[in-house]
């Protein structure tokens, strides 16, 4: 949530949507249903009007991909207006691993969210050789110049270093840990009174 609120100010992005994935192909299938998912994401974004969940993906059947959620995207805000996907670092890494990721850049520019402590230098290193290509034909100094052009650009924007993860959580909630304050209040009601993560 943070990090969604951080890069929509420095981008000045009028709309946020959070996307709940149906069956991501990356990873194990998620610890709760779909429907739960989104749920969760609709309180958790409740109160802020730049905020909303879009369910797409959970009524996909079969793997959902990127590229075919900013497709739907694109077809229906047009071929004028900027579109960007926001990630994490860590996420940004792997793009080469995504279906037809190429074809990212078409649909959206990315932003990318990096901690302090871990400056894009560091991760520059990191990224295999054509998602470095790509990095240094398209990276942008600012991220307000997302709003020249409806795609094809990176950002990055450093944001607070919160060291709290999806993963974390389900871990102390597993445990019958405290997660207060590390998800908001709405949430965590909801994870206890379906009984999600244990």
């Amino acid at each position: 949530m943070r990090l969604a609120e951080e890069i929509a100010e420095a981008a000045k992005l009028a709309e946020v949507r959070f996307v709940p994935s149906g069956t991501p192909p990356h990873r194990t299938r998620p610890g709760a249903d779909a429907q739960h998912r989104v749920a969760m994401a609709k309180l958790a974004v409740a109160g802020n009007a730049r905020f909303s969940v879009d369910p797409r993906e959970t009524q996909r059947s079969g793997p959902g991909y990127t590229v075919d959620t900013l497709t739907q995207l694109r077809g229906e805000i047009g071929a004028d207006r900027a579109l960007v996907l926001l990630v994490g670092a860590d996420a940004f890494l792997d793009l080469a691993t995504w279906s037809r990721w190429r074809m990212l850049f078409d649909l959206a520019h990315i932003a990318v969210a990096y901690r302090p402590g871990f400056p894009i230098d560091t991760w520059q290193a990191r990224m295999p050789e054509p998602l470095a290509h790509e990095y240094a034909a398209r990276y942008m100094q600012q991220p307000l110049a997302v709003h020249l052009a409806p795609a094809g650009g990176i950002a990055a924007v450093s944001m607070t270093g919160l060291d709290i993860s999806a993963t974390f959580v389900r871990s102390a909630i597993g445990r019958g840990a405290s997660a207060r304050y590390l998800v908001p209040d709405s949430v965590l009601d909801y994870i206890a009174s379906h009984g999600l993560y244990r």
